[in-house]
């Protein structure tokens, strides 16, 4: 299968680095030193599953060198989703499959702005991974797997090809019966510690401490549950038992990657998690106090974060 891995990051490189360790035709989108390195020495993967190299079929900047591909799996972050978007239009012809893994609920919503919908299937992934240096990635954490599948459920012919794909590479998928569910499931988990931690600049093991932390986590998780019901996904309480289950039984020194950008003063998901919230829950009229005061009170650092960033373009 020709694939386009936009964003190296520890989402793309390591599933990439998989789907080309399989054959397939890998092209990735990187910038950079982490090009630079990949270009001269491959793609290294040191994984809990077995370190390995790949030599991607094409390592590049520019989206015109890249072949028509079958699968775009997006590595970025969910805030650089629609720009990614448009660039993308250039290499997207009517059977390109287009998969977002990151985080996130409304990375459907923001691509069907831009792309048509046709193109887009629905997606998320667990692992813990990252960019340890320029060229190399390093998963520390869960068995990586997909979660994918057609947005109307349907069990398509691609989405039956695309099984076969990623078993033929090693990778664990799960083409689930309600793929919007299931990112509301995680986009819960995610967003409900995320914020907060990068408010509270502390780890998951000393926010468990305070009572009055974890009844603000559970107040958080229940106002995302009553939007995402607004929304027609059925998000229920056994759902938000299940995501405290998960905090806590997760090691102490935990923060959450958008809490680390946003302690680091970087762009990060604000907008796309607690946000997104506040802003459906207005929209659907329904009150979502906990999340909005998460995101007024960061709201100033997110903005002097991507002045800076526009800054050094």
């Amino acid at each position: 299968m020709r694939i386009l891995i936009y964003g190296a990051g520890g989402i793309g490189g390591y599933f990439g680095g998989r789907l080309a360790q399989a054959g397939n035709s890998v092209s990735i989108i990187a910038r950079g030193n982490h090009l630079k390195a990949i270009k001269k020495d491959g793609l290294i993967v040191e994984s809990i599953n077995g370190d390995f190299k790949v030599i991607p079929r094409l390592i590049t900047d520019k989206l015109a060198e890249v072949e028509e591909p079958e699968l775009i799996i997006l590595g970025v972050k969910s805030w650089q989703i629609q720009d990614v978007a448009k660039e993308l239009k250039l290499v997207i012809h009517k059977n390109t499959m287009v998969l977002p893994l990151q985080n996130g609920a409304s990375n459907v919503e923001n691509l069907n702005e831009v792309l048509p919908k046709e193109n887009i299937i629905g997606g998320l992934c667990h692992i813990v991974s990252f960019v340890s240096a320029p060229g190399k990635i390093k998963h520390v954490g869960f068995e990586p797997r997909v979660t994918f599948g057609e947005l109307d459920n349907s069990k398509s012919s691609r989405i039956q090809e695309l099984e076969k794909v990623f078993t033929k590479a090693g990778i664990t998928n799960i083409v689930p019966e309600d793929i919007n569910l299931e990112i509301w499931k995680k986009f819960l988990f995610i967003t409900t510690i995320s914020a907060l931690g990068g408010l509270t600049r502390v780890s998951l093991g000393e926010m468990r401490e305070s009572i009055y932390l974890m009844d603000l986590m559970r107040k958080t998780a229940e106002e995302i549950k009553n939007v995402a019901n607004g929304k027609g996904i059925a998000l229920n309480d056994e759902h938000i038992n299940a995501v405290f289950g998960v905090i806590n039984s997760l090691d102490p020194e935990t923060t959450a990657s958008t809490q680390r950008d946003i302690m680091e003063g970087k762009p990060s998901e604000l907008e796309n998690f607690n946000g997104y919230i506040v802003q459906e829950g207005k929209r659907l009229g329904i009150s979502t106090p906990v999340n909005q005061f998460i995101y007024e009170c960061l709201l100033p650092m997110e903005k002097q974060a991507r002045m800076h960033l526009e800054t050094k373009k």
